[in-house]
């Protein structure tokens, strides 16, 4: 069973490309980590500071930094704020611990906006690139003041001939090159939040039209459903007001007669008989299909009572037993009830006509991602490849494909037939 950390950190990265951009610039930080230059230190100090301990806690930073990219929070907004938050406090233990700050915590807060921008909408990503702006814009400061955390500074060591300027001068240059540095950050920024902005909207619209490309298939069957079930009703009506009334009618034309004929015409009302019974029997085959093309197996059904109810009449129908497993859990809508069941319907049609198949097996299973609809026939089976094209198997498959799924048929002459169908479930995209 699930934990609630879990479903709260249950979705992974959604895009590879920025995956990957992301371990470029974690990769770009540790070189900065290890491959720094050494420390110069004041006179004053007897020995140097031993940095291992520093680089193997700002490595460590940086590796959890990286490892919070596989998971990402989808359920709560507090958790993202806080997972934001954390990214940036992992930031500043990287540089603190590991120095050289302008480029090392330059990559660093890149992640966290990218993260950010797959995260919150445009309000939200802009306060993260704001608060990435002043992080950067403190350590600057920090590094200028010649602040020194943990005793590593933040900023790289300058050269020799730049340290022996005079002081105005090597101050100016300080300020310019910090204002530089800024800028050039600023542009940096502005230009990932645009980058990772556009690939998001863009995914965003593709999983939008997928979606409604879905909906629109749905809708289509629904269409054709009621289509055909209002042109059942209309031969119902036809049926039973035209044929239905005749044969009514002749039979009353049948009792006259019998009524008018002399009591010694046995031989006349033998044939008359036959004639009668072949009517009631005529008006009662009318009377079922009118019946049975009225009828609407599916109304106010879930889809296991739909089922259910299918296979019993194709039983008692067709002796052919049925073997189910149903594990059907959720809700699922009319739309995608119907063409589930008439799939279920034209495969059983199918077997019935020409499997010689005395048992089924019938799986439908569902998960939180797809439904499964699995039937397996022992009849004689045929040959797939020089029988793909019937009107039945061609239906089963283009209501598969409206609901996002798809059909395959395995069988062999001899080995009987295996139909499977998987449909995603509604708010799953199989793209």
């Amino acid at each position: 069973m699930e934990t609630t950390v879990q479903k709260l950190f249950r979705q992974s990265h959604p895009f590879r490309l920025l995956l990957y951009l992301e371990w470029i610039l974690l990769g770009i930080a540790l070189l900065m980590v290890f491959f720094s230059l050494p420390l110069p230190h004041p006179p004053h100090h007897r020995f140097s500071i031993d940095r291992a301990p520093y680089r193997l806690a700002a490595t460590t930073a940086i590796a959890a930094l990286g490892l919070m990219g596989w998971r990402f929070p989808v359920a709560s907004r507090f958790a993202q704020v806080l997972y934001t938050v954390v990214g940036f406090g992992l930031s500043w233990l990287a540089v603190m611990l590991g120095g050289r700050g302008h480029i090392l915590f330059t990559a660093l807060l890149l992640v966290v906006v990218i993260r950010a921008c797959l995260m919150f909408r445009w309000g939200g990503r802009l306060v993260v690139a704001a608060m990435a702006y002043g992080s950067f814009l403190s350590m600057s400061l920090l590094s200028l003041l010649g602040i020194r955390p943990f005793g590593i500074p933040l900023g790289r060591p300058l050269p020799p001939a730049i340290r022996r300027l005079p002081a105005d001068l090597l101050q100016n240059f300080l300020f310019g090159l910090t204002f530089n540095m800024a800028l050039l950050f600023a542009l940096v920024l502005g230009f990932v939040l645009l980058l990772v902005s556009s690939v998001v909207a863009e995914s965003r619209s593709r999983k939008e039209l997928a979606s409604a490309n879905r909906r629109l298939r749905q809708y289509a069957l629904t269409i054709e459903n009621q289509a055909t079930l209002q042109e059942r009703n209309r031969i119902a009506r036809e049926i039973h007001d035209s044929v239905g009334h005749a044969l009514a009618a002749q039979s009353i034309q049948l009792e006259n007669v019998a009524m008018l004929l002399p009591d010694n015409a046995s031989h006349i009302r033998d044939r008359l008989q036959k004639a009668r019974d072949l009517g009631r029997e005529a008006l009662q085959s009318v009377r079922q299909s009118v019946a049975t093309l009225r009828q609407n197996p599916l109304k106010q059904k879930d889809l296991p009572a739909a089922i259910a109810y299918l296979t019993e009449e194709f039983t008692a129908n067709h002796n052919i037993q049925i073997d189910t497993d149903m594990r059907v859990r959720s809700q699922l809508s009319a739309e995608a009830i119907a063409p589930i069941y008439r799939i279920l319907q034209e495969a059983l049609t199918n077997i019935a006509k020409h499997s010689d198949a005395d048992r089924v097996r019938l799986h439908v299973i569902d998960n939180p991602t797809e439904i499964s609809l699995l039937v397996e026939d022992n009849g004689c089976g045929f040959d797939p490849s020089a029988n793909t094209t019937g009107f039945g198997l061609q239906s089963m498959r283009e209501r598969a494909e409206a609901l996002g799924g798809r059909l395959t048929l395995h069988s062999q002459p001899g080995r009987g037939c295996q139909i499977r169908v998987t449909v995603p479930q509604e708010g799953e995209s199989s793209d």
